[in-house]
């Protein structure tokens, strides 16, 4: 399940979702869930905006979940990203993903996390007391993907 919002969401509906979507064979779930923080690239940010491609964002993140399916077995996963205005402490982002194994879940949730990072066609602009800016691309989210045996522009097949 993919979702593109900016509504708030439920942790524990969420959750209880990928509870009610198990099998008899699924023995973990593991979730992570993103917060606007009061610093990102520069210190004192008061919120955030987040802007996205309608339809590719959706399929890019398909392709990231597609990715993590063909390597890890995994019974259920869910991405909710929020895009518009955000306060400090807000959520952003929520990955759940069930599976038999612990390793498995932790596994692929911190891959969704890493690809989402660096290929999902979102955009985030910090605002400060008296300006916005564009936050560029950070090195350290495109090295996390050297740990999957990726880097950016291959397919993580």
């Amino acid at each position: 399940m993919i979702r593109i919002q900016t509504e708030d969401f439920s942790l524990d509906a969420e959750y209880q979702a990928l509870r009610n979507n198990q099998t008899s064979k699924t023995g973990a779930i593991c979730t992570f869930t993103g917060l606007v923080r009061d610093f990102g690239d520069a210190e004192s940010v008061e919120g955030i905006c987040l802007e996205h491609y309608p339809g590719m964002t959706e399929k890019c993140l398909q392709h990231i979940i597609d990715r993590a399916k063909n390597r890890w077995q995994l019974n259920a996963v869910s991405v909710i990203h929020r895009v518009g205005e955000l306060a400090l402490g807000e959520q952003i982002v929520f990955v759940g993903v069930s599976s038999a194994h612990r390793k498995d879940a932790f596994e692929a949730c911190e891959f969704i996390m890493d690809y989402l990072k660096s290929e999902a066609t979102i955009w985030k602009k910090e605002k400060l007391k008296d300006k916005t800016f564009w936050v560029k691309a950070k090195q350290s989210d495109q090295q996390s993907l050297t740990k999957w045996g990726q880097g950016k522009g291959t397919n993580g097949e």
